[in-house]
């Protein structure tokens, strides 16, 4: 945990990370615009037409929007520091803003209850509906429309690019507060109300989790790790919630008061400290590896292959942690201080299926696990190469391969699968040995097989599928 005084910062409110590399922020108390590198060099932006701001986002115009709540108004401000301001009379108490799916800004006007957008050239529309009640936060959903937070009557909405509104509800929404997109394909968001932490999906389905650690949060966002974080104003602290619901929490006598939060461009997560002027900074692990899968391997283990994390998180990954789980159980993790992302996991037991998890590490600890691998038996025979496919005679084809390792117990059997990507009826055929004949399939479509072989422990993966050839 790190914090950065700096001259300038008041009350800082929201935080966004910039088209330049550094975090912008915008400080309530002084009415001006922050900006802080990575290494925490603090620059302070005034102008006149800065009141009171509250929001502030990136947009694709290489400036930052941001929203001015103390004199009904919404800023433009580029990397170098120039001021514009929009101003309309349909814009009221503006609170958040957004960078829209279509190219425009959209906000929320918590003071006459509405949805405003601006384009980029300054041009205002508001949109109004009888469910929008105090809009707090507002986000881009992955749906392509917008989501929001109605403070006032404790629901969730969501806008098309059109204007269409569409309002959620459910017993436990309470005083919503800010709203992010997550990793996961849901909407999250904090309930100050009743200190916890939302999801919803695009279809409107509502999950709520609590913690004792969740005191007033406000500031919510997805973080670099495949988390969600936010901030507890009450309690002083940051917390972290996994899309799978498990919340950690983060204390430090130099959070005061946390109000915005935001991923950082260095892999860290970034947040404003109302309560004593400062900017803080906590490093993060790695998100979740990705496409893991498994092979066979002798009597007793696995492959276990996978892709590395789509972000390291603060700092370089330094390895990874293999959890193998057998009928859904997690057994012992095997450590490995390598970058290399292909394991070989001894000790399992013969003829049972396992699957394996990994999480990867940093200096600052293991971060998320991946979604399991494919089901595995041990000691089942290893994947035959890629077979050769041809035509014999009319609707049937010759499968040809090569034996796989048989893992410790003889090969028994072999299955060829034929299959059409247009339309083909699929077939199988099975044998002691290669080839194989299938028969039975369709004329005139295309086709391409695979083979895979049963011992005594069980069915081997599936080889890669063949060229594709015409029946």
């Amino acid at each position: 945990m790190t914090r950065y005084p700096g001259t300038g910062i008041s009350e800082a409110n929201a935080i966004t990370p910039g088209p330049d590399g550094a975090l912008w922020f915008t400080n309530f108390g002084n009415s001006s615009i922050g900006r802080i590198t990575t290494a925490g060099a603090v620059t302070n932006y005034t102008d006149p037409s800065i009141l009171s701001p509250e929001s502030i986002t990136a947009v694709p115009d290489g400036a930052l929007w941001f929203t001015n709540a103390g004199n009904n108004s919404i800023g433009r401000i580029t990397t170098a520091g120039a001021v514009t301001n929009y101003t309309d009379p349909s814009i009221s108490s503006p609170i958040f803003i957004t960078a829209g799916p279509d190219g425009a800004l959209w906000f929320t006007n918590a003071g006459n209850n509405s949805i405003g957008r601006i384009t980029t050239a300054g041009a205002v529309t508001n949109y109004t509906d009888p469910s929008i009640v105090e809009p707090q936060g507002i986000t881009p959903g992955p749906d392509g429309a917008l989501w929001f937070t109605n403070f006032g009557d404790s629901s969730i909405g969501r806008i098309t690019t059109a204007g269409a509104v569409t309002s959620y509800t459910d017993p436990s929404i309470l005083h919503p507060f800010e709203i992010t997109a997550g990793p996961d394909g849901a909407l999250w968001f904090a309930n100050s109300g009743n200190n916890s932490i939302g999801r919803i999906t695009t279809a409107g389905a509502v999950t709520n989790y609590t913690d004792p650690s969740i005191s007033n949060p406000s500031g919510i966002a997805a973080g670099p790790d495949g988390a969600v974080w936010f901030t507890n104003q009450v309690n002083n602290s940051i917390g972290r919630i996994t899309t799978a619901g498990a919340v950690t929490n983060y204390t430090d006598p130099s959070i005061s008061n946390p109000l915005g939060i935001t991923a950082g461009p260095d892999g860290a997560v970034w947040f404003t400290n109302l309560g004593n002027n400062t900017i803080g900074r906590i490093t993060t692990g790695p998100s979740a590896p990705r496409s893991v899968t498994t092979l066979p391997s002798g009597n007793n283990a696995a492959i276990v292959t996978w892709n590395p994390p789509a972000s390291t998180g603060s700092f370089a990954i330094t390895g990874y942690v293999v959890t193998p789980y057998l009928e859904a159980v997690a057994r012992s993790a095997r450590t490995f201080d390598t970058t290399t992302t292909t394991e070989i996991i001894y000790g399992l037991t013969k003829g049972k299926t396992y699957r394996f998890a990994v999480a990867a590490f940093n200096r600052v600890g293991v971060g998320q696990a991946s979604t399991v691998s494919n089901a595995m038996t041990v000691g089942a025979p290893g994947k035959p190469a890629k077979p050769t496919v041809t035509e014999v005679k009319s609707a049937s084809l010759t499968v040809t391969f090569v034996a796989p390792a048989t893992n410790g117990a003889a090969i028994t059997a072999y299955t060829a699968t034929c299959t059409s990507p247009n339309g083909g009826v699929a077939q199988t055929a099975t044998g002691k040995a290669s080839p194989l004949a299938v028969a039975g399939l369709s004329k005139g479509k295309r086709y391409a097989c695979t083979v895979n072989a049963h011992n005594s422990r069980g069915t081997g993966p599936p080889s890669s599928a063949s060229a594709a050839v015409n029946v």
